[in-house]
């Protein structure tokens, strides 16, 4: 009788414990779940979130300016030309998420007198400011999106 009754409570032990780490894994998953759920709407929030940016080109000799117009996405923006721009140059967009305010001016001038400065800014703060100068004059200024910087640790 000793035996069954051991027999008995092992039997209901380890029910009781396939029950506990049955209910455990659930709630691992659930939390699991929700963890993913909510890292998804984030993501999803920042990449469609918009945000408005000034292009400025300022200098003399500028044949082409390229930049980011807003269309695409972030690993392929799509880039728009301006030949021959009147300067000083000036450009506000509205773009996406993580895409990178992009301005690309460019100049070649064979007697080395071109000069270029390019500023991107949002919200009046200067993003990225970058000057260049000589024959061949190219000042990329690329800036990382100010939606990802405030989501950057």
């Amino acid at each position: 009788m000793r035996r069954s009754l051991r027999h008995t409570t092992a039997a209901v032990l380890a029910a009781g414990l396939v029950l506990t780490l049955t209910a455990c894994s659930e709630a691992e998953d659930a939390v699991k779940n929700k963890v993913k759920d909510e890292a998804s709407k984030a993501v999803d929030s920042t990449l469609n979130k918009e945000y408005e940016v000034t292009y400025e080109v300022t200098g003399k000799n500028v044949d082409s300016i390229e930049f980011a117009n807003g269309k695409g996405d972030a690993l392929n923006p799509t880039l728009e030309t301006v030949n021959k721009p009147q300067l000083p140059w000036k450009k506000t967009v509205t773009l996406r998420g993580v895409m990178a305010p992009t301005v690309i001016p460019s100049a070649l001038d064979a007697g080395g007198a071109a000069d270029i400065t390019c500023k991107v800014t949002h919200d009046g703060k200067v993003l990225v400011e970058k000057k260049s100068s000589g024959a061949a004059a190219v000042s990329p200024c690329i800036a990382v999106s100010p939606i990802a910087a405030n989501k950057l640790p």
